[in-house]
């Protein structure tokens, strides 16, 4: 048994100033910046806790969208979405990369928001 959410819309921005990017999207939403980390390769808009969250990250490929997927156990949740028709693309040292049938790729990650154990699927 575990459980898992739909965690974060991540905006894979190909640029080279993701302060601009995230400027735009902050107005665009009416979300302010929340953080940044010092190299400007990943920038959070600020959400309420029961909020999915939206996470700038500055890529090299071109840009487009992917979520993540929280969950307590990575690897069941994996093998959930396996047996739905998704591929193991790449298996991080944090998280794992997969792709849909539709081949949309995304990330399944631990949990990072607040409110996980209360408002997670539970899996049988």
């Amino acid at each position: 048994m575990h459980k898992s959410r739909l965690g974060t819309v991540i905006l894979d921005c190909q640029t080279d100033d993701l302060g601009r990017e995230a400027d735009f999207w902050s107005a665009a939403l009416g979300a302010s910046i929340e953080t940044r980390d010092g190299e400007d390769r990943y920038i959070r808009l600020k959400s309420r806790p029961e909020d999915t969250q939206v996470l700038l990250q500055k890529v090299d490929h071109p840009s487009w969208v992917h979520i993540d997927i929280e969950t307590d156990n990575i690897e069941a949740e994996v093998k959930r979405l396996e047996s739905l028709g998704a591929e193991i693309v790449e298996v991080m040292e944090r998280w794992t990369i997969m792709q849909a049938p539709s081949k949309h790729r995304f990330c399944i990650i631990g949990p990072i928001r607040q409110g996980f154990e209360e408002n997670a699927t539970e899996w049988v």
